[in-house]
C-alpha cells in the first residue's frame, strides 16, 4: 500500500463539493461540446435542431429513425 503525506491531501480537490463562484448554479450541464463553427448555414440548423432534439428528449445519442424524424421537421423530403 502507498501512504498518502500530507501535501498529498492538501493538493486533493473534492470536486462535488467544488461551487466556482462565477458561473451560475442552475447551470445546463452538457455531455457534448457545441462544434458548429465551421458549419454552413443550413447543416448549422440542422445540428442545432438535433442538439435541441436530444435535450428535450434527454438523450445522448439518438437513432437514425429520430434524426429522419429531425430532418423531416425541418422541412425535408425525399
Amino acid at each position: 500500500m502507498t501512504e498518502i503525506t500530507l501535501t498529498d491531501a492538501q493538493a486533493f480537490v473534492d470536486r462535488r463539493s467544488y461551487e466556482p463562484t462565477d458561473s451560475p448554479v442552475d447551470r445546463e450541464r452538457r455531455q457534448f461540446t457545441n462544434s458548429h463553427d465551421g458549419l454552413s448555414p443550413e447543416a448549422r440548423e440542422l445540428a442545432q435542431a438535433i442538439d435541441s432534439y436530444k435535450l428535450r428528449h434527454r438523450r445522448r445519442f439518438i437513432t437514425f429513425e429520430e434524426m429522419y424524424d429531425v430532418i423531416a421537421s425541418l422541412g425535408y423530403h425525399k
